[in-house]
């Protein structure tokens, strides 16, 4: 099985690069560089022109469309924002070309959630008012086409059409593995190429300025273009090489030779590298051969021959989905050392391009942090930077670097809820710390000014406290917020201190200077120290009361409770010196907070840790990325996992459990296929079959991550006291959940007030 040294180290380095803190303060949001002279100085690209070094990564426009694929208002504003901060050059969410020949992207009644540039004028008239408009913001903007999806669609097109899904060679299905895709046939391959190119076509008559082909991740394109996937025997396509270059020179032909092709690669899908010996499992065993570095070196620099102009370069697949999509665990500017080796490649064998250009490269992975991505740039690790995230976050990040307001950017947090999960589970793209994305059709940038300014308490000062009280005070409001503790942030204080939440460390510090700035800039008091009660509320005379209180963490007071050593995860968190005499440790739950609270006391307090959980699997309803990347370095750490494990009950030293040992209980550490969605009946998943039988787990300490319930009790105790003052529940206190939901109730009810 090969390997590729760099891969392996980089991989490797993922695990537990936040041990050093030069790394961690490479993530902060620093203004050390300013002014940034290189990211704004301007670029050309074939014989276009591009303002400065920005470009915004391809976040895919799932259901920002209407039913036939043509934009929507949802769409042409989201884009129309991102001009306006400013970015350079702006690439869209993925363009399928491949309807009659994928039926992965199709749905019931002949639909798609992916947007269109075909079937009629109608659909090709939305992409020119997209393309007018990012215009008049001086922005170019490229069009991403993708050939489809293959291996990695969705699968219920054999039940809901009666078809296997597609792929370069007989594979199984990410979603059910269970399901085969086929082999498309050379003539359909071709097909496909002729689509691409009447895409690249109809893109420069949208007039758009570019093309932008989805060539990695494990899209069909790669699964054409990777010897993992690509295991033909006969035909031109069995030359791994062979489409992605056909396909550049149909839009050569279709295009002309000064329309720019930027081209989306990884340098390895790092399978190997990943798992090891586990690339023997079932699901695995036959993509072991992937390209190695070396291969992708020569076949970019073939696809250059034949037409491309720029590339954008990073690691992974779908099978390790952390790596293609960074979560906040990984590390700022996680590869730019592959950006590095594409840019010197270039250099040394003094490639260039048909325009007679040098080959842009551009860097990606969490280079949201001004002062890194400047650095990059200056170092020449990269000749461009990409943000996605980081746009979503805060669309005018250009501006506010430009002009040295770095503290007022609104920092990504790499929790990738409202991003990818919430179009996984059934929405569209959004931000959890900005509300606004993808509503900026209906909210504008300021908040509309209150027809009467009224007198509000908001109590609790987490985010979405915060998130209410600023936007009720910046529409006119006079606001008072009550925080009962000495500091500000809620629960993502204590979410804040591991090395691997850095990003969310950035947060809380931009809600520090949100909330000064507002109090300097509006009629707007924090109270700190203050718990906030009816009585005094009532002497105020407050128009309207909200309550942000967060929830009460569940307690599980089983037998022997009261004799156990039992803490709390959110108060180890805060103060780790509780765990520090223990050295073996029981975490009873296996969400976000109860493996990240693992992985924390097992990198950084070195403890031997076990992770309890009852379902079958740890992190559910989490974005598969940072599930993911928690499970493949809890696995490397020796960290134990047990599903399908109920808590019984505490001993001084030692907790009962009952463990199900059946074998169709799902491997804990399985991280190369995702959990369906709940509402995705999957007909062909084994049923779990009872095999329980109680044991006993040494614990010296046995802390409680399983979960919290709304605090509710005060807002129905205020409804009880005030009742002629309109009383509101907000954020985790009406229903437990995450700061995406927190920051968007908290946004939509202060426009309401």
């Amino acid at each position: 099985m090969v390997t590729d040294k760099k891969v392996q180290e980089m991989v490797d380095f993922f695990g537990n690069w936040f041990m050093d803190p030069e790394m961690l303060e490479k993530g902060k949001m620093s203004s050390n560089l300013y002014p940034y002279e290189n990211m704004f100085s301007p670029i050309t690209v074939n014989r276009l022109n591009l303002k400065n070094r920005l470009v915004m990564a391809p976040m895919g426009n799932i259901s920002m469309c209407d039913e036939t694929g043509r934009p929507n208002e949802k769409m042409l504003a989201y884009f129309y924002e991102r001009a306006k901060g400013g970015v350079g050059l702006i690439t869209t969410g993925l363009v399928p070309v491949t309807y009659g020949v994928d039926p992965s992207i199709i749905e019931l009644g002949d639909l798609t959630y992916f947007p269109r540039l075909d079937r009629s004028r109608t659909v090709l008239a939305g992409w020119r008012n997209l393309t007018a408009g990012v215009h008049s913001h001086g922005a170019r903007i490229f069009l991403q086409v993708s050939a489809g999806l293959g291996r990695v669609g969705n699968p219920q097109c054999l039940t809901n059409q009666y078809k296997l899904p597609v792929s370069a060679s007989w594979n199984k299905n990410w979603y059910m593995p269970e399901v085969p895709c086929r082999p498309l046939s050379d003539r359909a391959l071709r097909k496909i190429i002729r689509q691409v190119g009447q895409c690249a076509a109809d893109s420069k008559a949208m007039n758009f300025d570019g093309i932008y082909i989805h060539g990695h991740e494990g899209y069909l394109f790669e699964q054409m273009a990777n010897p993992a996937f690509n295991r033909r025997k006969f035909g031109r396509y069995s030359d791994w090489q062979a489409f992605g270059i056909d396909a550049v020179r149909e839009i050569r032909k279709r295009t002309d030779k000064n329309f720019p092709i930027m081209f989306r690669i990884n340098m390895s899908l790092a399978f190997n590298e990943t798992y090891g010996d586990r690339m023997n499992s079932p699901a695995l065993k036959k993509f072991k051969n992937g390209r190695t570095i070396d291969m992708t070196l020569k076949y970019m620099k073939n696809l250059i021959e034949a037409g491309v102009d720029m590339f954008d370069v990073d690691l992974g697949g779908y099978d390790n989905w952390w790596l293609p999509h960074p979560p906040g665990s990984m590390p700022p500017g996680c590869y730019l050392d592959i950006a590095k080796i594409a840019k010197d490649y270039f250099e040394e064998n003094k490639i260039f391009s048909n325009a007679g250009q040098k080959v842009p490269v551009v860097a990606v992975g969490k280079l949201g942090y001004p002062d890194l991505a400047e650095k990059a740039l200056s170092d020449g690790m990269c000749d461009m930077v990409m943000l996605g995230r980081p746009l979503l976050a805060d669309p005018h990040w250009p501006h506010k670097v430009r002009t040295n307001k770095i503290d007022e950017i609104i920092p990504c947090i790499g929790c990738q809820e409202a991003c990818i999960n919430e179009f996984v589970e059934g929405g569209h793209p959004q931000c959890a710390v900005n509300p606004r994305t993808a509503f900026e059709e209906i909210y504008p940038l300021e908040p509309a000014k209150a027809e009467k300014p009224l007198k509000i308490a908001v109590v609790g000062a987490g985010p979405a406290g915060i998130t209410c009280a600023i936007t009720a005070a910046q529409r006119g409001h006079k606001v008072d917020l009550f925080e009962k503790s000495d500091k500000i942030g809620g629960r993502i204080v204590s979410g804040s201190i591991p090395g691997i939440k850095f990003d969310i460390a950035n947060y809380l510090i931009y809600l520090e200077n949100w909330l000064k700035q507002s109090q300097a800039d509006y009629d707007l008091k924090l109270h700190m120290k203050t718990e906030a009660d009816p009585e005094m509320l009532k002497a105020q005379a407050y128009d309207k009361v909200v309550i942000a209180v967060g929830t009460k963490d569940v307690a599980l007071r089983l037998p022997g409770y009261e004799e156990a050593n039992v803490e709390q995860a959110v108060d180890v968190f805060l103060n780790p010196k509780l765990a520090e005499e223990a050295e073996e440790i029981v975490v009873i739950g296996g969400g976000v907070v109860g493996c990240e609270l693992a992985h924390f006391l097992n990198y950084e307090h070195g403890k031997k840790v076990t992770l309890i959980e009852m379902t079958e699997y740890f992190m559910n309803h989490t974005c598969t990325a940072n599930r993911g990347y928690m499970l493949k370095y809890m696995y490397d750490a020796g960290i134990e996992l047990l599903n399908c494990t109920r808590l019984l009950s505490y001993e001084k030293d030692a907790v009962k459990v009952k463990r199900n040992y059946s074998k169709t209980v799902p491997d804990p550490y399985l991280s190369w296929n995702p959990i369906l969605p709940t509402n995705i009946p999957n007909p062909l998943a084994k049923t779990i079959k009872d095999e329980s039988r109680e044991e006993k787990i040494k614990a010296d300490l046995v802390v409680l991550a399983a979960g919290g319930r709304s605090n509710e009790a005060l807002y129905y105790l205020f409804q009880e006291k005030l009742p002629g003052v309109e009383v509101h529940n907000i954020g985790d206190s009406f229903q437990g959940a995450k700061v995406f939901e927190a920051t968007k109730s908290a946004y939509a009810l202060a426009l309401s007030l």
